[in-house]
């Protein structure tokens, strides 16, 4: 199995399962980390990026400008008024002692973007049902192979059988689907 544990395509393109990070992605975990640091419920881009790069030392400027660039995409943070606030509740997000999030650039590629939204469809899903995360994969894998589609719309797919709404992911489904055929 890959990262995801479906198939990309159902030509056999295989991905990896992997852990969602217990649903605290590590965009998540930032974002709370910040949110709860500075004890407000909306912050100035400036009071989100400067301490991630000046304060603590986790990125640089420049990074962690885009790290909120990437959150606001991704939907973990929505901007308001120039006012920055998490689009999930802080609170249930657990930090882990001595947290340091990894090096890695919060720039997509098509890749990532995929694997990102899947990743964010399925934390819905869990937050939404009393399913597994292996449960849905499984699912979503089935559901796929039946159909003959690709992974993200499977997705969508199963979540519309548990009705939930998932209308704020339609847009970056479609542009994946629109790459897929290019």
């Amino acid at each position: 199995m890959g990262k995801y544990g479906y198939y990309r395509r159902f030509d056999g393109y295989k991905k990896e399962l992997g852990d969602l990070r217990k649903l605290d992605g590590e965009q998540r975990i930032i974002i709370a980390f910040i949110f709860k640091r500075s004890g407000k419920t909306k912050l100035k881009d400036s009071e989100v990026y400067l301490p991630l790069s000046i304060e603590l030392g986790w990125f640089s400027t420049k990074d962690a400008q885009e790290f909120i660039e990437f959150a606001i995409k991704e939907k973990l943070l929505v901007k308001e008024d120039e006012m920055l606030s998490p689009t999930f509740d802080i609170e249930e997000i657990n930090i882990p002692i001595g947290f340091f999030p990894t090096k890695s650039k919060y720039k997509k590629n098509d890749e990532e973007s995929s694997e990102t939204l899947i990743e964010n469809i399925i934390v819905r899903i869990i937050e939404k049902t009393n399913l597994s995360k292996e449960e849905i994969l499984k699912s979503m894998t089935d559901i796929q192979k039946e159909k003959k589609i690709i992974p993200e719309v499977a997705v969508l797919m199963f979540a519309k059988t548990y009705g939930i709404n998932l209308d704020d992911f339609l847009d970056q489904v479609e542009e994946i689907i629109f790459k897929e055929n290019e």
